[in-house]
């Protein structure tokens, strides 16, 4: 399975008073991992807006471990768990250097037309994006 590793340095404003990264920057953590992953790919959401078609997240899980800290470097790993030609299912694990999971995680995400927000198939809109994704659930390089 097809893994990207993309690092992360924890900044102040990333943090609460305790200095541990505030919850909800672990999401955007996992935007940056999932964009580099798509970019791994050879893909890029650059082509996809080109033509009008965005990838909203439609539902996200995550799980707490252990706390990241201010000054301490981490690490998104990010790969595809599910895909089914409509629908992908992208995790998540932030690692600390110690190589501990702190946080785990999805994000589910269909694409959608931007004005309208009518779901498309990525099967049919990007055939590229569809052959690449179904090697990657498929275990195959």
């Amino acid at each position: 399975m097809h893994k990207t590793h993309t690092p992360i340095e924890v900044r102040y404003q990333e943090t609460d008073q305790m200095g541990v990264v505030y919850h909800a920057n672990y999401l955007v953590w996992f935007e940056i991992g999932r964009t580099k992953y798509i970019e791994s790919l050879g893909l890029t959401y650059t082509d996809m807006e080109k033509n009008k078609v965005v990838s909203p997240v439609v539902d996200a899980q995550i799980s707490f471990k252990k706390p990241v800290l201010y000054g301490e470097k981490a690490a998104v790993e990010t790969w595809i768990e599910t895909y089914d030609g409509l629908r992908t299912v992208y995790a998540y694990h932030i690692v600390k250097e110690n190589g501990e999971v702190a946080v785990s995680g999805t994000t589910k995400h269909v694409i959608v037309h931007k004005e309208s927000f009518r779901p498309l198939s990525l099967r049919k809109a990007f055939p590229e994006w569809h052959k690449k994704y179904l090697k990657q659930v498929n275990g195959e390089s």
